[in-house]
């Protein structure tokens, strides 16, 4: 069941707000039906919108995104909102996924042939790519408290998952963009994506019109927040 006909079926006029509002954002927008389909379901999952995720999902595939797609935005965002809060939507996605026999071939366990050194230069790699080269040697960079962490956010984050397949990086930017910008109180870290998000070729008046497709989604302080992210990027 599609979001607006579960709002409808709890309240008739909220939902004629509500799609009216999506008619106008439609309206104002050019983007691609993934990239709308990978913006929306990352910020419902960034959001914690688990109905709304359930049901954006289901015409997702129908609109024939690609299910691996779908499931390399889901593992990503374990990376950003933390297993206690992304566990809801790995469960969410394997039942669409069981409900239309969608299987994927088996892989090889992470890490079994490959250490974290190996994964952290691989994803510093990476982090150079997107950043610049001022990301050279992030992973062995810091003191005491941050090096743990700055070695973690190559060897994994960028090591274990940007460099999967399923997703491009400019697609996996603007899916961290979108988890950042809906969960609210990231905004040093937005404003590094947005940077990095310029860097792989998706600029202001692209984050303009997501940002506008967002929000519905994850309302307007938020999208406001975002916005002004992406204004101080064009200031630097």
């Amino acid at each position: 069941m599609r979001t607006e006909e579960l709002l409808r079926a709890a309240n008739a006029p909220l939902a004629d707000i509500f799609e009216g509002l999506l008619a106008d954002v439609g309206a104002h927008t050019r983007l691609s039906a993934r990239d709308r389909a990978l913006a929306e379901l990352s910020a419902l999952m960034g959001c914690g919108g688990t109905d709304a995720f359930r049901a954006r999902f289901a015409d997702a595939l129908a609109e024939g995104l690609a299910p691996e797609a779908v499931r390399e935005a889901v593992m990503q965002a374990a990376a950003y909102l933390g297993m206690g809060r992304a566990l809801p939507f790995v469960r969410a996605a394997a039942q669409a996924f069981a409900e239309r026999n969608i299987a994927f071939p088996p892989e090889a366990e992470n890490g079994a042939e490959e250490d974290g050194q190996t994964r952290a230069v691989r994803g510093e790699a990476l982090q150079v790519a997107i950043f610049g080269e001022g990301m050279r040697g992030f992973h062995a960079s810091g003191d005491a408290l941050t090096r743990p962490i700055n070695r973690l956010l190559s060897e994994n984050c960028f090591g274990d998952y940007y460099v999967r397949s399923g997703l491009t990086v400019r697609e996996r930017e603007l899916v961290t963009f979108c988890l950042l910008a809906a969960q609210g109180g990231c905004e040093p870290q937005l404003a590094g994506h947005v940077a990095g998000n310029f860097h792989v070729g998706n600029d202001a008046a692209f984050l303009g019109e997501v940002i506008l497709v967002l929000l519905p989604w994850i309302g307007y302080p938020r999208s406001l927040n975002a916005l002004g992210c992406v204004r101080g990027a064009i200031k630097a």
